[in-house]
């Protein structure tokens, strides 16, 4: 657990951009593994639709914790989850929540102040803390200014600022800005908050090496990944019910893929 959080918390330490892929379940942990991922993230959307939830805090607790425990079983990869605002208001309530991830071995959480005030997530965040007793966890701080559009240009960037500088204060190892796209914007956060800055890919972004230069440490693929799935998915169920399908070029075979769910 010790080396796994040891070379997450390296991961965000280079100069180059650590890229996160998200997943969903223990399939996708060890088919991003197989694909050399370093790190494996969970994303609350992805998560909770595979689950026939709606993503914004509806995914039971049972599930979320049978998930993670699938997936840390079978990758030998750090693993972060997303536990969006903590799944309560209660900073004892989310505490005792992320304590029982990080028995399930989870090495690192995402946390977010969403719609909630900016001291809510920091009573969170030091609950936590507080809770931990000093055992390892990288608590990825996110704020929604960008994403929920609760300002633009640089009144965005200095409420970004605000909020990452609160929860560095307050125990956070990482901000995260989901909604960022502009790398001035970026350049002017990552400058100004002493923690290792995290962006979620969207269409469009600046190319991985711009990012990087800009002075973003993470790049999360969000939902982004579940959304490929679902739209080849959708695209091979059509055909089949159209009694067109045919598998696609460099389709592994169930020897394979059972193969890899052998090797435990």
């Amino acid at each position: 657990m010790s080396n796994a959080h040891a070379s997450f918390v390296k991961l965000h330490q280079g100069a180059d951009l650590h890229v996160l892929p998200n997943v969903w379940d223990a399939g996708g942990a060890r088919l991003v593994q197989q694909q050399g991922a370093l790190a494996v993230g969970t994303s609350s959307a992805a998560m909770a639709w595979s689950c026939g939830h709606a993503d914004g805090g509806a995914l039971p607790d049972t599930a979320l914790l049978q998930r993670v425990s699938e997936i840390v079983g079978v990758t030998s990869l750090p693993v972060t989850v997303d536990i969006e605002d903590g799944y309560s208001d209660a900073p004892d309530v989310v505490a005792a929540r992320v304590l029982r991830l990080v028995e399930a071995g989870a090495v690192g959480i995402n946390i977010e102040d969403g719609a909630g005030s900016p001291a809510a997530l920091v009573a969170k965040i030091s609950a936590i803390r507080s809770a931990l007793g000093g055992r390892p966890l990288f608590i990825n701080e996110r704020t929604d200014v960008y994403l929920r559009g609760l300002a633009e240009g640089d009144e965005a960037v200095r409420m970004s600022i605000d909020r990452l500088q609160g929860y560095a204060r307050a125990g956070a190892d990482g901000g995260f800005v989901p909604g960022l796209r502009a790398l001035d914007e970026a350049a002017a956060v990552a400058g100004a908050v002493p923690l290792p800055l995290n962006l979620m890919w969207l269409p469009g972004m600046a190319s991985f090496a711009a990012l990087s230069q800009a002075g973003v440490r993470r790049l999360s693929a969000g939902p982004a990944l579940f959304m490929h799935a679902w739209t080849a998915m959708a695209a091979a169920t059509t055909d089949f019910l159209g009694g067109a399908m045919v598998m696609p070029e460099g389709a592994p075979g169930y020897g394979a893929l059972n193969q890899l769910f052998s090797e435990r």
